[in-house]
């Protein structure tokens, strides 16, 4: 049912920790099946230089959460934001159809965090 990949993020997930000194804070959820986002993010420059995320869900939930901080750590800014529910699905080698709503969470969630950075940044400049 699941590839090898989602299964290696499911059972080690990466960047898995609540971040202390976060320049950016997203969530996002699924309230159909339960299935909760908390994305954090540090910037440094334009570039995400760190990112975590903690999730409330199911394997595939766990895995989307996983691959979308490996694909967006070093990233700036504007390539995390072109990211998109495809890339996560197509990194871990394919989901279940029924499961694809997931990788729709961490994208949400990492897109809320930088908008959250952005929002921030904005105010201190005020």
């Amino acid at each position: 049912m699941y590839s090898d990949t989602v299964m290696e993020h499911f059972t080690s997930p990466r960047n898995v920790f609540i971040m202390s000194d976060p320049d950016g804070v997203g969530t996002a959820g699924e309230p159909g099946c339960g299935d909760t986002f908390r994305m954090f993010i540090q910037v440094q420059g334009d570039r995400i230089a760190n990112i975590s995320f903690l999730v409330f869900g199911c394997c595939a939930a766990i895995a989307c959460g996983s691959m979308t901080t490996v694909l967006a750590k070093d990233k700036t800014i504007g390539e995390a934001l072109k990211m998109t529910e495809q890339d996560v699905i197509d990194a871990l080698d394919g989901l279940p159809e029924a499961k694809q709503h997931c990788s729709n969470l961490g994208v949400s969630a990492l897109k809320a965090a930088i908008e959250n950075y952005r929002a921030n940044e904005r105010h201190k400049w005020r």
